[in-house]
Formats: C-alpha cells, sequence, structure tokens
C-alpha cells in the first residue's frame, strides 16, 4: 500500500477527547495489550499528531504519528500497526517468517507467497482467512511487514504451501516507514522451544503440523530425540552432547550453504549473510541452529576455526565487518560432504526462495501535459498533468488537424497552423514566418514541448511511472594514482540491479578488485568501481546476460580497442 509515495492531506495535533476514544479503539483492535501498554502507544500528554493521506492508489488512510514515528493506521474503520509498533510489541501479532531476499519483494509492493515461507519446528501460527499477521525474517523476530492472511492455516498446509499467502498492506523500507525516523529493524531472538521446558507428555509438545501425516512412529522418535536431548541439557554431566550435537549441526548447515548455495560470484560474501541468508535455511527439518549453544558460541569464532582448516578465507573488508573472500570448494571436507535428503516440506520452501534469474525491466516513455499546452488537448479529454504515451499523442494532433480542417487541400503531407497550433508549437520568431508544418515535423514538434516521463515495469510488479527522462546507465574510465585507470559505473539501481552482485561478478569475470562508493550527487545510489577498463566485460555483461536495451547504456565506446592494452 505504501510501496509508492503518498499525498498527505493534513497533519494536525489529535485533541483530548480522540486521545480517549483512540485509547478505546486500540484496546478493543488489540486485546492482548494492557492497559498499561496502551497508554504509552497513546500518551495523555506527549505528542500525538493525526495524518490524513491518499495512498498511491487512491485509498485514503488515517496515520497516527507519536514522537515523529507512525505507529499505527486506519484504512476502512480498520486499525493497523506500524512496524514501529511491532518492534516494541514483537508478540502483538501471530508471527510468520521469510527469507531476508524476499523483503525486497515485499518492499516493492509484492504479495508474500507461500513457497516463501519458513516453517518452524513448532509448526506455523494458527490463524484463519482474513487475519492480521506479522512477517520476520529468519533469525530475527522483529517484524519486517505486515499483512492479511488470504488462508487460514489448514488451507496453507493443505495446499503443500503453494499460492498467495499474505496480502502485504506495510512493510519496513516503505514510504510509510519513510515518514518515521528510518530506524532499523531491532535484533529480537526468535523464540525457541528450550529442551529443557519439554514435558514428558508427549501432548503437551507441539509437533510441526506439516509432518502429522507421517507414520505415528516417526513422530514418537522425534519426540523422544528432543525429550532426550532436554535431559542432557538438564543434567550437567551430561551437558557436553548437547554442544556437541549443535557444533555438528552447525557444521552441517556451513558445508551445506558453501556445497549447495553459495557460487564464486557471490564472493565477498558477509558472514552474516552466509548465516542469516544460506546456514539456517540448510537447517533440517524439526532442528532449530543456535550457535550460543555450541562449543564456539559466535559466528566469528566458529569461522575462524573453518579458516585454520584451509576451507574458507574471512576478512575484515570494512571496520568491524568481515566477509568470506574466498572458499576452497576442492577441499576433502566439502567433496565429501553429503546432502541431506530434503522433506517435502523444505524443498518447497527452498525453491520458493531460490533467487529468480535477472529480468530487464520494460521501459516506456511517456509524455506529460503541461499548462502551455492543455488547450491543444482539451477537445480529446486531457487535461494538464495528463500522461500519455507517443502513439496516443501522434492520434490526438491527427484528430485535432482533421477535426478543425487544418489539412492543407493542396498537399495532403500538410498542415495549416491555427492559433492553438502556433501558441503550442511554434517559437516567437516563427510566428509570423511558419503557415504550415509536415505531418512529422508537427508530431515531433509536439513530442519535444510536452514533458518527458517514463514507466518502469519490473516482473512481477506494478509499472511504476515518474517524472524525467529515465537516466542511462553510466560508464566512464578515470585516472587514480600512479596513472592507473579505473572503470566507474553508475545509475544500475534504476533498472534493478544490485550493484554489490555486479560488483561481485565482474570480481570474478576481471579477477581484478571492485569496490562500492557512494555516488556523487545522487542520493541513496552507489557506484561500481573496477581496477582497469573493464568496458568489454561490463558491456558483455550488460547487453548479453542482463540484455539490456544499448540505448539506456552509455559509455560503451570507451571499451579498449583490440590490439591494444586495457
Amino acid at each position: 500500500m505504501f510501496a509508492k509515495a503518498f499525498r498527505v492531506k493534513s497533519n494536525t495535533a489529535i485533541k483530548g477527547s480522540d486521545r480517549r476514544k483512540l485509547r478505546a479503539d486500540v484496546a478493543a483492535a488489540f486485546p492482548t495489550l494492557g492497559t498499561d501498554q496502551v497508554s504509552e502507544l497513546v500518551p495523555g500528554k506527549e505528542e500525538l499528531n493525526t495524518v490524513k493521506l491518499y495512498a498511491h492508489r487512491g485509498d485514503a488512510v488515517t496515520v497516527y504519528v507519536s514522537g515523529g514515528n507512525p505507529i499505527l493506521f486506519e484504512l476502512e474503520k480498520n486499525l493497523y500497526p506500524t512496524v514501529y509498533m511491532l518492534w516494541s510489541h514483537p508478540d502483538l501479532l501471530p508471527t510468520f517468517t521469510t527469507w531476508p531476499l524476499v523483503l525486497e519483494k515485499l518492499v516493492g509492493g509484492a504479495d508474500l507467497m507461500l513457497p516463501g515461507l519458513v516453517v518452524p519446528p513448532a509448526g506455523l501460527p494458527q490463524v484463519q482467512k482474513g487475519d492480521l499477521c506479522a512477517i520476520a525474517l529468519v533469525g530475527n523476530r522483529a517484524p519486517v511487514a505486515i499483512g492479511v492472511a488470504a488462508m487460514s492455516t489448514e488451507e496453507m498446509l493443505t495446499s503443500g504451501l503453494k499460492g498467495r499467502g499474505f496480502s502485504v498492506l506495510h512493510t519496513y523500507q516503505d514510504h510509510l516507514w519513510r515518514s518515521g525516523d528510518k530506524s532499523s529493524p531491532p535484533s529480537i531472538a526468535p523464540l525457541v522451544v528450550d529442551p529443557a521446558d519439554l514435558s514428558d507428555d508427549k501432548e503437551s509438545v507441539q509437533v510441526d503440523p506439516v509432518l502429522q501425516g507421517e507414520e505415528e512412529g516417526n513422530g514418537e522418535t522425534a519426540l523422544s530425540e528432543a525429550t532426550s536431548a532436554g535431559g542432557q541439557d538438564q543434567d550437567p554431566t551430561d551437558s557436553r552432547t548437547l554442544q556437541e550435537r549443535m557444533d555438528e549441526l552447525l557444521q552441517q548447515c556451513f558445508l551445506h550453504a558453501l556445497k549447495c548455495r553459495i557460487r564464486k560470484a557471490d564472493l565477498p560474501l558477509l558472514t552474516s549473510t552466509l548465516l542469516g541468508s544460506h546456514m539456517f535455511s540448510c537447517c533440517p527439518e524439526g532442528h532449530q541452529l543456535d550457535i550460543k549453544k555450541s562449543s564456539y558460541k559466535k559466528l566469528s569464532k566458529f569461522l575462524q576455526h573453518m579458516q585454520q582448516e584451509q576451507i574458507v578465507q574471512v576478512k575484515e573488508l570494512s571496520k568491524g565487518v568481515e566477509s568470506i573472500v574466498a572458499v576452497d570448494w576442492r577441499h576433502p571436507r566439502i567433496t565429501s560432504f553429503v546432502i541431506p535428503e530434503p522433506s517435502p516440506t523444505s524443498q518447497s520452501v527452498q525453491e520458493g526462495s531460490r533467487e529468480q534469474p535477472y529480468r530487464p525491466p520494460d521501459i516506456k516513455p511517456l509524455y506529460c501535459v503541461p499548462a502551455n499546452m492543455t488547450l491543444l488537448f482539451q477537445e480529446s479529454g486531457h487535461k494538464k498533468g495528463s500522461v500519455l504515451e507517443g502513439s496516443e499523442v501522434r492520434a490526438i494532433i491527427i484528430n485535432y488537424a482533421k477535426k478543425n480542417d487544418l489539412v492543407d487541400a493542396d498537399n495532403k503531407n500538410l498542415v495549416k497552423l491555427d492559433p492553438v497550433l502556433c501558441d503550442c508549437l511554434l517559437e516567437k520568431h516563427e510566428q509570423h514566418t511558419v503557415m504550415k508544418l509536415p505531418w512529422d515535423s508537427l508530431v515531433t514538434r509536439c513530442l519535444e514541448k510536452l514533458q518527458p516521463a517514463y514507466q518502469v515495469t519490473f516482473p512481477g510488479q506494478e509499472p511504476v511511472m515518474k517524472k524525467g527522462k529515465i537516466c542511462p546507465i553510466d560508464i566512464t574510465l578515470a585516472q587514480r594514482a600512479s596513472n592507473k585507470k579505473v572503470t566507474v559505473v553508475r545509475n544500475l539501481e534504476a533498472y534493478g540491479l544490485d550493484p554489490g552482485s555486479v560488483a561481485a561478478t565482474l570480481q570474478q569475470r576481471c579477477q581484478a578488485s571492485t569496490t562500492i562508493t557512494p555516488a556523487p550527487g545522487a542520493k541513496d545510489s552507489l557506484q561500481v568501481q573496477i581496477q582497469g577498463n573493464q568496458v568489454h566485460h561490463l558491456g558483455r555483461l550488460l547487453l548479453e546476460e542482463y540484455h539490456l536495451p544499448r540505448k539506456y547504456i552509455q559509455g560503451l565506446e570507451k571499451a579498449p580497442k583490440a590490439g591494444k592494452k586495457k
């Protein structure tokens, strides 16, 4: 709903009587909140504002802002929490979990599909169709989105986790979130059932609903293992057994990720991404990866051990941030690793979370009617600000000329200019000298006078209209210290390309160092810098693999000529 910018109608401080009503509405909408918690959300004296706005699709929304952050929004008399509110109350709504890679799609306006769900050991939360739910990422309970369930939990499981699961209303990083202080989600540990809390009573243990159809013997085996682990955890003399199990699980997830999910093009890879996006997803059904319960305690210590075994190489590429920079895929530990057989559920989840190949956006040039050209377009029902395609503009010009009998009787290729056409299309010095124009010149002049715009449609997403002309991907060469050349590429984000992925691919292809820095003079945009003249490699990547039209790339002529040194 807030994937695109919204229009604010009003912003007013809320009155005392309205505060009391809002407090009552919040208590009714979220009955699990205590009186004190409701009073904290809707304080009696602190600043609290009501913002009325129109979302990009025209929905009228009321937003309640406290302390500079939107905490609630109201749509069609229904009250919804924002991510800012949920970060303080993470258990307010039933929470479903997805992969970090899915978040970008949700921010872009996509709904959450069921193959992207992560099924925890305790099973999915029980909800009915239409229930309000929170969505969090693997490894962090802090919600990053809210949505409405498109079906009940029972229907989700019956469908084999296929189809649309949730209609997403609001996400972290969308425009509603941007209207606040733009803080990031806090780190809230996932709820894990401590084995020590498991009872001997089989009915008190939550079993994954997906696995309920398995044979009774398998269920009892899984239960007995969990209870056994609990007993070992309680008995200090046997505590090492649980630790050893976690060490084994940690190494299994690590080797599984390296063998199946990480490619050379992914390097350098943040160690946090390795854990959150890859190792967690390689954890077998019914198990919970918890590094704190291993002998290593921390991921960095575990990776140091893996580096000593010469499986990976870890470097601190920026202060305090470690990355995997090299992997020895021929290492015996990797080559001899046997990939566990996936269960049907985990297989469908992996398929849903697998990164899709890049497909270029569809870019369509558009034209906006400015105030000084409204007379020419009003006969066809258009007004100032109307957005048209080139073919529509051409048809409107032709119809205008024919309707007003402006086609030259002696030469059908010429159009006589009436006062409206003169004012709209001619320069001042031409208005007393130019009386007729050829059709092509008439249309060309009209398109040049209209304000440029464009529509970008990424695969699987709603079209996005922007004013101005789309900036091409810009490739330049620059001199650095010791007269060394570097290749710099900008504006990748406009075409849905991740600068980090492009840099990693080029680093591998060119065997040259790459860096990512903020693009000068461009807000929230990054540029990729590659050592040497790599325009040829960059051109092949953009044209042949990403299939971007050549007209949207400038600087390809700077590639080194054959026989010359790069």
